[in-house]
């Protein structure tokens, strides 16, 4: 299994960045809220999902990243240089913690899904699960996990109840300037 943190302290590609990350309890979500702004790397990020390839990472792009709490996934709204949305990634995990240094993480069990600006929807990595549980790194019940939240993930999303779509570009545009949150939660 792997564990990502939400400074993505040991990515390379990655030269400069800024991060910042505060704990919110309010009624419509309660978790740590992460921006990680990538100041300059070494080349960007393209992904494919269909027939459409675009960039992900590149200077200026932040992603804002949600990390609800008690549940068993995290998204990840990725904006570009003029805070446009680009995607949201939402990782199925495990289970979520945070470091005695205040860095949010999550055991990722692999299956994710992508929502592109568009609308349309991704389930992604099921291959990446398959071989997970073959080599023994996830168990089957670490497995089932993933499938039930990526099923519960998709039925959110088509029932329109997700609501982390218009929150992050809410939060986005209201909470973060430069980099850093704009005002106290």
């Amino acid at each position: 299994m792997k564990r990502k943190f939400g400074d993505r302290a040991n990515w390379r590609r990655i030269t400069n960045r800024k991060f910042t990350c505060r704990y919110i309890q309010s009624e419509a979500f309660t978790g740590y809220v992460t921006l990680y702004t990538m100041l300059n790397l070494k080349e960007p990020l393209w992904k494919t999902y269909g027939s459409h390839t675009f960039c992900i990472a590149d200077k200026g792009y932040s992603w804002l990243q949600y990390y609800p709490k008690d549940e068993h996934y995290v998204v990840t709204a990725m904006f570009d240089d003029k805070h446009q949305i680009v995607e949201w990634y939402i990782d199925t995990c495990r289970g979520q913690g945070v470091t005695d240094q205040g860095v949010p993480w999550f055991d990722d069990l692999y299956l994710d899904v992508v929502v592109l600006s568009n609308g349309e929807i991704f389930l992604v990595d099921e291959d990446e699960l398959e071989e997970a549980l073959e080599k023994g790194h996830i168990s089957a019940e670490d497995a089932a996990l993933a499938e039930c939240t990526a099923a519960d993930l998709l039925k959110a999303i088509d029932a329109h109840v997700f609501p982390y779509f218009k929150m992050s570009l809410q939060h986005r545009a209201e909470w973060f300037h430069n980099g850093e949150f704009r005002r106290r939660q």
